[in-house]
């Protein structure tokens, strides 16, 4: 459970061997978009000896590889070996590119007797959302991240802090995860400064559903974690709702501030007392 994921270039060192004391739930160690084609190696040198090194490392490590048909796809692969990724971010997703890559984490999973590796899907291109469904339901995805970059670039359109122009994909990301159990996570915020704007950006995704957002800059960290987090009022009626629930096994309904629970709700509790522990608040 995470609400936050922070990009991190692979290739700058600061930032790797910082990597820990960042607010984030995870880090995203970017072998892509971040990474110019020239510094591909180096990138992948870099990040190897840091997962090497036996030092302090953050609790959830995401490796954002090259698209499966780039020259740099199988070398990115190598970074397994250590042991230290958790997921992998695989940038253009589409039912081909998964199928590919789940036969290469078969293979390395196999031989190298790593622990399932899973998959963070990045829904980046119009054929990402359309087959959106079928990628939600792959065994290794736990989660799809719309990159709306991309997205908005291959459609010729504007990228907006209201976020009118990406209604669509969010939803389409928001129901396909929740169908399917997995975790939704929002597209970054190219503001760093801007406070209100990327805190209002952030509401307008949790309030379509949005589970997480991931961040690019170490800035974005707390507002993201504050706004994808249970509030004190939310925690504080899931509290009273699972202690009138306790009072009422046998009852399917119960009251609550004056307002009937049923099972819906119940469940919405249990989910905000779950998240509330996950994030250490209660």
């Amino acid at each position: 459970m995470f609400r936050s994921l922070l990009f991190i270039p692979s290739n700058n060192p600061s930032m790797l061997q910082n990597a820990d004391i960042f607010s984030a739930d995870g880090i995203i160690f970017d072998l892509e978009d971040s990474v110019d084609i020239s510094e591909k190696d180096n990138a992948r040198n870099l990040l190897m000896n840091y997962f090497n090194e036996g030092v302090n490392y953050p609790s959830l490590i995401v490796l954002r590889i090259n698209p499966v048909d780039t020259e740099f796809f199988l070398s990115d692969l190598e970074l397994l070996k250590t042991k230290k990724v958790k997921y992998v971010l695989l940038p253009k997703t589409d039912n081909r590119s998964l199928v590919v890559l789940d036969k290469y984490l078969c293979l390395y999973e196999k031989e190298f007797k790593l622990n399932e590796i899973k998959i963070i899907a990045l829904t980046e291109t119009t054929n990402s959302i359309i087959e959106i469904n079928q990628i939600a339901k792959h065994k290794r995805v736990e989660g799809i991240l719309l990159g709306a970059e991309d997205l908005c670039s291959e459609l010729e359109i504007n990228r907006t802090n209201k976020g009118e122009e990406i209604l669509f994909a969010r939803s389409k990301v928001i129901y396909a995860c929740t169908a399917n159990n997995i975790i939704a996570i929002d597209t970054p915020n190219t503001l760093i400064d801007n406070e209100e704007l990327i805190r209002q950006d952030c509401l307008n995704a949790k309030n379509l559903g949005m589970k997480a957002k991931t961040a690019i800059h170490p800035n974005q960290l707390e507002i993201i974690n504050k706004v994808f987090s249970p509030s004190k009022n939310e925690i504080n009626w899931a509290i009273k709702v699972i202690k009138e629930k306790n009072k009422n096994v046998n009852k399917g309904a119960f009251s609550v501030e004056g307002k009937m629970i049923d099972k819906p709700l119940l469940m919405k509790a249990e989910k905000i007392i779950n998240k509330a522990k996950s994030y250490h608040l209660i």
